[in-house]
């Protein structure tokens, strides 16, 4: 076959004549070989492909650059075409769902207007009758209806045998029933969580519980799944709640309508030690309805509903789950439309008053079990399609695994169940630890203690020092992100040495817990993040130092696997939680593990009477701002709220070190808790409590350091830093300094690693978030933007000759990753009495938060 063209000339007559070219099919496949290995030939690569292609040599070299490039803008139109029709399925089916929802609210609002005008109609009638009689039989009319059902419930209950398969149907399908009546009737008063905004990239639509029995959540969303696998992810009720222990399928019932019956037995994890864990014994049943849609319905067997009795549970409290369940539409080009409602009774009255919010919230339940399945769901789909890449080479089934055996051998921990082989240690006097110790670590957590090589020298067993402690006014998003950030603040070096030598054949001597420890600085190194950003999973390594020759075995890196969830500070009801556990350099999939953290709960918001604000939080400047009000004086924002903070870590031991072990554990848990007591001082502290500002250092390094900044500022500028009222003692510099109004920072001239800061002044530590202490984790790097940099790179050479330059306006980051603005930073050399450099000192003048 010929090749035909065609020429014609340019309309332009200034330009070049073209000549179009019409491909034959074996040229096309051999110009689209080409492409496929490489889209973007170099100029070579095109004359060398038409010497050895046969059937090009009739083409010009300037005819092959065109095609390579229209196929490239041809794949990359059909790419976005591609990205465009998938764009447009969601939106339709968000469209569809949202129209759904507001069907379903007119419903409601009609059925509201009409209980109003009914309601409005029965006062009228009983204003005008003055006999009691009357008034009770305008009731006993009105609600007839209401109270047959409460002195005969379901007249087919009370005949039926439920312990036969036709009975148990029976109750599935009005489970089934309720079910449907909540997830797209009006059964419940649904009032959607605030921060849940509907959209194509969104978790969905988010609602919550109003005036209803138990606590309520529900949730509507789009999953890129077909509906049998999302039944399959979502029934493996372990895969993506946390909090749930163990699932027994004790028997499988099929139904005549080709759905299946299962009576089930769930036991959960207690979140704190201050309450006992929750079971359930259930019915779920599993069916297609006629639409197409596949059903997943739950609820509990009680002497009310009938039905089997359920195994007896002497360590927990059984609690009811009424109605719940998920409705998996198939939705228009393929995927599903879910719908999710979880509804339980978890028999409050049983905990301590204080603990009481928490099992009284929706917003809580709505968090921790319906969004959770709602994202688990939507992260497997987004793994299935690829959009969701990890590194280190490792698959998204492994580290959600390393994940799920962190929370579960927290949560092991915490509850510490006898059946695990767990048993209390006597106490020290004091209540406020807990320490419990397992010698069959082989039963504790399953199969992560399985390998006998875990124990290398402290084989006999595991040790746990655990303790709630309530907290007041505190973000349990600031406090996790702060524990995270600022491990030096509270953890001890040595103890977490002793922890990893678990992992080595050679182990240290147990270590006397001391507050600070051996400073460390921490790396962290992302593995990998669920698609929201909720929960991240990482590796930190602890890079050692040795400051004596008895301190060498503890100068080597240690390294931490570790779980980070719920430092979103914008989200509702939801719990933060950070856990470790110390892994070697190898990290191997089947790693063992032996998981310490913290887990921050909160428990309950409300309003002084000064104030009208529900939803405030406070951040820590605004909370060092409020540290200066004088005792008496209410927070103007009127903000009360409380959460529980639970910590737990684990040692393990031999039988010669047991009791050492255990009292180190209780005194690093003791320092710990007063660690985060001052932490959460600083935090948010109380409304009308008599807090002082953090004093100024008066150490004579300080003093000295004072004298320099502001000599070497004078000397530099010709100006005064404190003004003409400046006073020449020391004490008086350094309170000046100290409570001077911009920010004034002193950092290290290191030339061969990165500036860290050495000091700040009182307003400086406010701007950056952070602590005098935990100021030396900061670098120079890490606080400027990249203009902060190039500006102060370009200057350098200026502060170096001159002493001093000016930097334009521009915005840092605190160390919480909060963007502060400025309108202007001054650097200036601070140099020593004989003159020689000694670091340099910023101020950043009219700063504040974006």
């Amino acid at each position: 076959m010929m090749v035909h063209t065609m020429h014609r000339e340019s309309p332009d007559k200034g330009l070049d004549s073209g000549k179009y070219v019409r491909y034959t099919p074996e040229q096309v496949e051999a110009l689209e070989r080409v492409y496929t290995e490489c889209p973007k030939p170099s100029s070579l690569r095109r004359q060398q492909l038409i010497r050895e292609c046969p059937i090009l040599s009739n083409i010009e070299p300037k005819q092959i650059k065109v095609w390579f490039q229209n196929r490239r803008c041809r794949e990359k139109q059909r790419k976005e075409a591609a990205r465009l029709q998938t764009v447009n399925k969601k939106l339709n089916a968000m469209n569809k769902l949202l129209m759904e929802e507001n069907d379903r609210l007119q419903k409601q609002v009609s059925h509201l207007v009409y209980e109003n005008g009914h309601m409005k109609h029965q006062i009228h009638t009983a204003s005008g009758t003055t006999t009691d009689n009357s008034c009770e039989s305008v009731v006993v009319v009105s609600g007839q209806q209401h109270q047959h059902q409460q002195q005969n419930p379901n007249p087919q209950r009370l005949q039926r045998d439920a312990n036969n398969p036709a009975g148990l149907l029976s109750i599935a399908e009005e489970a089934l029933a309720e079910f449907l009546s909540k997830a797209t009737g009006t059964a419940v008063d649904w009032v959607q969580m605030i921060g849940m905004k509907p959209g194509p990239d969104s978790i969905g639509i988010v609602a919550i519980s109003r005036n209803c029995s138990g606590i309520a959540a529900r949730a509507c969303g789009l999953v890129s799944l077909e509906p049998t696998k999302v039944a399959e992810i979502l029934k493996d009720r372990q895969s993506w709640l946390r909090d749930c222990r163990s699932v027994d399928t004790l028997s499988v019932i099929p139904a005549g309508n080709g759905g299946t019956i299962e009576l089930i037995y769930t036991q959960m994890y207690a979140p704190t030690t201050l309450a006992a864990a929750r079971d359930f014994w259930t019915l779920r049943y599993s069916t297609c309805l006629e639409d197409g849609s596949y059903v997943v319905c739950e609820r509990s067997l009680t002497a009310a509903t009938g039905g089997p009795t359920g195994p007896p549970s002497s360590n927990f409290v059984r609690a009811e789950m009424r109605p719940s369940g998920f409705l998996i539409r198939p939705c228009d080009g393929g995927g599903s439309i879910l719908h999710i409602v979880d509804h339980v009774d978890l028999d409050a009255l049983s905990v301590p008053e204080v603990m009481r919010p928490l099992y009284k919230s929706s917003k809580i339940l709505a968090q921790k079990m319906t969004v959770a399945a709602l994202r688990h769901a939507r992260q497997i789909a987004q793994e299935t399609s690829g959009e969701v890449q990890y590194g280190g080479g490792r698959q998204p089934a492994v580290l959600r695994t390393f994940s799920q055996r962190l929370s579960r051998g927290f949560n092991d921990a915490v509850n510490g169940f006898v059946d695990d082989g767990w048993s209390p240690m006597g106490s020290d006097g004091g209540e406020d630890i807990t320490v419990m110790i397992n010698l069959s670590p082989g039963k504790f957590g399953g199969s992560q203690y399985s390998n006998n090589s875990f124990l290398p020298s402290f084989g006999s067993g595991v040790l746990c020092a655990k303790a709630s402690m309530l907290l007041q006014n505190v973000p349990p998003a600031v406090l996790v992100r702060f524990l995270r950030e600022h491990r030096s603040e509270w953890a001890d070096y040595g103890v977490d040495a002793y922890a990893a030598a678990s992992l080595r054949a050679s182990p240290f001597a147990v270590p006397c817990a001391r507050a600070g420890g051996f400073p460390s600085n921490q790396v962290i190194l992302p593995l990998a993040q669920t698609v929201e950003h909720e929960e991240f999973l990482e590796v930190v390594r602890l890079e050692g130092h040795a400051y004596s020759p008895e301190d060498m075995g503890l100068a080597r890196d240690m390294y931490l696997l570790q779980l980070c969830s719920g430092v979103d500070e914008d989200v509702v009801g939801g719990c933060a939680q950070l856990v470790f556990a110390p892994i070697d350099e190898s990290f191997a999939d089947d790693a063992p593990l032996l998981p310490s953290g913290f887990r921050v709960i909160p428990l309950e918001q409300k309003s002084t009477p000064n104030g009208a604000s529900v939803n405030r939080t406070l951040d820590l400047a605004s909370a060092l701002e409020g540290s200066t009000r004088q005792a008496g004086e209410a927070d103007p924002n009127g903000c009360n709220f409380r959460s529980v903070l639970t910590i737990a870590f684990q040692f393990t031991f031999d039988n010669h070190t047991r009791d050492n072990v255990a009292s180190m554990a209780r005194q690093y848990v003791r320092n710990i808790v007063g660690s985060i007591q001052r932490v959460a001082l600083a935090i948010a502290p109380r409304p009308g409590s008599c807090i002082s500002p953090v004093s100024a250092p008066t150490s004579p390094e300080a003093l000295t350091l004072v004298r320099w900044i502001s000599r070497s500022y004078r000397v530099h500028t010709g100006a005064d830093l404190f003004g003409s009222d400046s006073q020449t003692s020391g004490d008086t510099l350094l309170h000046q300094l100290w409570s001077h109004t911009d920010a004034i920072l002193c950092c290290s001239m290191k030339t061969n690693a990165s500036p860290i800061f050495t000091f700040a002044n009182q307003t400086g530590l406010d701007m950056l978030e952070t602590t005098l202490l935990a100021l030396q984790d900061l670098t120079l790097d890490k606080t400027l933007d990249e203009s902060g940099r190039k500006a102060l790179c370009s200057e350098f050479p200026k502060i170096m000759q001159q002493g001093y330059a000016h930097l334009p306006a521009g915005v840092c980051a605190s160390s919480m990753g909060r963007l502060v603005s400025y309108e202007q930073a001054t650097v200036w050399k601070v140099l020593e009495d004989d003159e020689s450099n000694h670091c340099l000192a910023f101020m950043f003048v009219n700063w504040s938060f974006v």
